[in-house]
Parts: structure tokens; sequence; C-alpha cells
């Protein structure tokens, strides 16, 4: 859709002007602002030129850095912050939340708060030992409460263990040829000869696990994880090897435990669907925690009102600290430039960097992309500075909108 299109969701069939309806719901911006932050800083650029307009804030969760409070925050749950062991063996603080509601006793975690990208300094960025063991605590801590289903928000990761040190966390044995333990992290995947659960936690098996996942990402191949997002995360190129071939041989070893889905398909750990979310984390999750994994989006939506906050909108603004050519696979702008498509409302996506094939996207429903970079600055300047960026950068846009809207209209002549 184009931009200019707002004009005509404005227009009356009597030829007036309607009120403004303004839907903004972006992602987080990673490493930088959490989802709510980057809500508030455009709805306070556009409050700069529409000081009176309606504007429907609607943070979209994506499983990652901010899942849990999101959830929370959208169902009136409870949350309580809790020491777990971080991606590299420190102790952080992570919140563990309670939907609210009726129904059962749901914990919501976030794998990010425990083992997220976020969490390691760059300069300490090193896939090959990072684990998740903190994200098995944040499991052990919602049974410890009571939980009856436990939703995982997937996303944001800092490790490519696939959820090994999660698992151990739960009572798992990683033993190699000697039944000695391995080490922690994708390195000691190498050494894996033998997967021992005789002491898992046997709570596991009457509670429901879900995962909200990009259930694009596959474990192993030339598009498995380790190829994909193993540089993003500090590896070289030959730690992608070494990471490769341990997925490689725990996806041998964890594929015994796989039981067949209510289709009847016992599906390839290497292959499956959503197996390589967060580093491989969801082949644990689907082998040793017989976890349901659900695209995020399919469980966001259940609990965000998107649809009914389009319905009569004259435009959507979304955003993500990148968009470029992982946009369209499975990324928040795509999913709300898709919803906005069925309504006729015009989407607009603001980013932090417009990287490699950001020009795709809008063939796909985002009509107009912005970066909020200002002028050449390092990273580390732009992160510190996003929120006022992100302000000004919105207020630019609603000032072009403005401009729009006070051009004579004329029809257009059919001769």
């Amino acid at each position: 859709m184009k931009l200019n299109q707002v004009i005509e969701n404005t227009i009356t069939k009597a030829g007036t002007i309607r009120p403004l309806k303004i839907v903004i719901a972006p992602a987080g911006f990673k490493e930088s602002l959490s989802t709510h932050d980057v809500a508030d800083a455009i709805e306070a650029g556009f409050r700069e030129v529409w000081s009176d307009v309606p504007m429907v804030k609607l943070p979209i969760p994506d499983g990652g850095e901010g899942f849990t409070l999101a959830m929370v925050g959208a169902t009136s749950g409870e949350v309580e912050y809790i020491d777990v062991t971080g991606p590299l063996g420190e102790i952080v603080r992570a919140p563990l939340g309670f939907l609210g509601g009726a129904g059962i006793r749901t914990a919501v975690i976030e794998m990010a708060a425990a083992a997220g990208l976020s969490l390691i300094p760059r300069t300490h960025r090193n896939p090959l030992l990072t684990t998740t063991f903190g994200v098995g605590e944040l499991i052990l801590a919602a049974l410890d409460r009571g939980a009856k289903k436990i939703l995982i928000g997937c996303g944001d990761s800092g490790t490519s263990d696939a959820g090994t040190g999660m698992i151990c966390a739960l009572g798992a044995r990683l033993l190699d040829k000697d039944r000695v333990d391995i080490e922690p992290g994708a390195q000691g995947l190498l050494f894996l000869n033998e997967i021992d659960l005789s002491n898992l936690d046997q709570r596991l098996s009457k509670v429901v696990v879900e995962a909200v996942c990009n259930t694009t990402n596959v474990l192993c191949g030339e598009n498995g994880v380790a190829r994909v997002y193993g540089p993003q995360k500090g590896a070289s190129a030959a730690d992608v090897e070494v990471m490769s071939k341990g997925l490689v041989r725990y996806a041998k070893l964890a594929q015994p435990f796989v039981i067949a889905d209510i289709f009847g398909i016992t599906h390839d750990l290497a292959t499956m669907p959503g197996g390589g979310a967060s580093g491989g984390l969801g082949a644990s999750l689907v082998a040793i925690l017989k976890c349901h994994l659900r695209s995020r989006f399919d469980v966001v939506f259940d609990y965000v009102p998107l649809d009914d906050a389009l319905d009569g909108a004259s435009f959507v603004i979304t955003g993500e600290g990148s968009i470029d050519f992982q946009t369209p696979l499975g990324k928040v702008p795509a999913e709300v430039a898709r919803r906005a498509i069925k309504y006729n409302v015009p989407c607009i996506g603001l980013a932090g960097m417009l990287g490699k094939g950001y020009l795709d996207v809008n063939a796909m429903g985002l009509g107009a992309v912005f970066s909020i970079i200002d002028r050449p600055r390092s990273l580390d300047s732009a992160i510190e500075d996003a929120k006022r960026l992100i302000a000004e950068s919105a207020t630019q846009i609603a000032k072009l909108i403005e401009l729009c809207l006070n051009m004579p209209i004329h029809p257009v002549s059919k001769d």
C-alpha cells in the first residue's frame, strides 16, 4: 500500500475529513529498548504534531526480550524476579510471570531473560561456551509455584547449546564415552555420547509446556541455526563448523526421545520446523520436555487485540531494530503488515537500521520504511540515544502525513 492512502482512509463518503486513528504496534529494538519503550517513544513523537489524535498502543512481544512483562501486562497477571544462572555462568535477575484471568495456573517465562544475547558483553560473546542452564532454573521455579502450564518465549538468545543447559538444570545428564558430564555449551556437544534422563524432574510429565517461537528455524543443515545465527552471537567461521557438528550429534542422540505428534508423525529433530528456535532450544523442548511449538503470533494475538485495533484505523506504524531480508521471515513488522492488509490499512515501518534486502519489504505490505539514524554514528551511540531518535523520527513521519493531508485533493481525470 502507498503512504498517501492515509488520505483516502480519512475521507468520508461525504467528502469531509474524519479524525485520524493511529495504531502503534512495534517490536522491541534488540539490546536497546523494550516493546513498551519503543511504543512510548513513537507516541511521544506523534504527539508533537497530533496532541489530540486517538492512538492505540499495542507493543507486540515476539517471544524475546520483554515477552514475560508484555504477556503479564496484557492479562493483568503477576510477576516476580528470581536469581538464575546467566549465559556465562553469572547470576542474573529474571522475571517469572503468571498470566491473569481464569483457567489453569499458567507461568510465562522468556529464555532471553536467562540466556539472552543482551546479557553477554560484546567482548565475551562466544556461543561455543554459553549455556541455557538458567532457563531450566526458571522452569523449576514455575513448577515450585504450582504452574500447571508453562509458556516459554523463545527469541533473542545468546546461546547455541540446543537447550542442553536447560535440561541439565531439570535433572538430565549429558555424558561422554567415559560417562563423565560434558562441558556446558555447544562445544561440549562434540563429545556427547549419552543422554541420561533418569533423574529428570518428574513434575514435567504433569504440566503442559508450550513454546512461542519462530517456527521457520531448523536445527541443522545449511539453514541451521549455527550458520544463520551463529555469527550474530559472536561465532567465527571455525566456530560455526564446530557448533554445526555438535548440533548434528545432539540431534542424533536426542532423536529416540521424540514422540509422535497429534497427527502420528515423528519429526526429524534435525530438520523439524522450530527445532532451531533460540539456538536449538526448541529441539530439547520437543524431545525432552514433550513441548508443543507454536508460532509466536498464534499465541501473542490471543492476548494482544491487534485485529480489533486495525479495524477503522487510518494507518499503523510498526518497527524493530533492523528491517532487512530477515523481516519477512516471521518478524513482527511483517506480521503487522500482513494483518494490516486485511483491513486495508497502510503500514509504516521504523527501524534502527535498514539492512540488506530492506527494499523487498515494500512488496509484502510495509508501504514505507524509515531509519531513525540521524547521522553517521557508532552502534553504541545509536543504542544509547535510541529513544530520542525514535521520537524525532516519528515526529517527522507525522509531519509528512500532515503535509499529505493538507494537500489539495483532485479527482483523477478519466479522459
